[in-house]
């Protein structure tokens, strides 16, 4: 299927307002799917769009989601309320449903980043570790004997030589993945992008042990900066494996090594 922009396949049709509540018609494209389900990065953007859409704010800050049931791609409601509205940031409760049910939930902050901020402060994590674009793999399809992965056909992901021991059978046992990601079309990454990036690399316990299906419970992101235009670079990192439970992290950077956005998430797996 040919590529559309990530802003084309994020866009929403304003319907109605219910009392507090707005609502928009949105479509869940079957091309930004692993295995036929959504991804969560994917969702959660549809959601923060809705977000600024209903506030005229510009930049998504924080999003925090709760992944109920997976909807199915094609037409979706997403509604929105306001819940605060201050000076520097507005809170927004946002959800998409299908056929009345809510499939994902998420508090979402707007408000506006300073493209000339800079850190105070920030802990000595350095640059980016991942290798030089050109020497990364480029990866068209998922892992061997897995579902087919729509998405890897509209975005390039390109993953750093040292985490792809999985693809062979040889994870290195550190639980980390890392790489380079571009939007189709070198569409810019914004706010709202930035929420896909955050969820859009292969699971980092594929490091560790080949699983199947990872599903996504809770997602949190923070929006940190305004991203150069260009591909960014991502590392997502198991933290801990336990009690059918992972939890991990994901750091993007910029073209530049600016950290743009952080984001830590609970989800389900099955190992052994």
């Amino acid at each position: 299927m040919r590529p559309k922009s990530f802003a084309a396949v994020t866009a929403l049709r304003a319907r109605r307002s219910e009392g507090d509540l707005q609502l928009f018609d949105a479509d869940i494209n079957a091309d930004w799917t692993i295995g036929g389900r959504p991804n969560g990065g994917y969702l959660l953007a549809l959601l923060a769009r809705a977000a600024l859409d209903s506030t005229g704010r510009t930049h998504v800050l924080a999003t925090a989601a709760t992944y109920l049931r997976p909807p199915d791609p094609g037409p979706a409601t997403v509604s929105t309320e306001v819940l605060r509205e201050g000076r520097s940031a507005t809170q927004v409760r946002a959800w998409v449903s299908q056929e009345g049910e809510t499939c994902v939930e998420a508090h979402v902050t707007v408000g506006r980043i300073d493209p000339a901020s800079t850190p105070y402060w920030s802990a000595p994590a350095g640059r980016a570790p991942v290798c030089d674009f050109e020497d990364c793999f480029a990866l068209r399809e998922g892992p061997p004997g897995g579902h087919r992965v729509a998405i890897m056909e509209q975005v390039e992901l390109r993953l750093d030589p040292r985490t792809l021991g999985y693809m062979s059978g040889n994870p290195s046992g550190k639980g980390e993945v890392m790489g380079w990601l571009t939007l189709p079309f070198g569409e810019a990454f914004d706010s709202v992008s930035l929420l896909f990036a955050a969820d859009a690399l292969p699971p980092a316990t594929f490091d560790i042990e080949m699983a199947g299906w990872v599903p996504t419970l809770t997602l949190t992101v923070y929006v940190r900066a305004v991203p150069v235009p260009g591909p960014v670079q991502v590392l997502q990192r198991a933290q801990m494996i336990q009690g059918r439970l992972v939890d991990e992290s994901c750091y993007v950077w910029d073209a530049e090594g600016s950290l743009v956005a952080q984001a830590t998430q609970l989800a389900g797996i099955r190992l052994g």
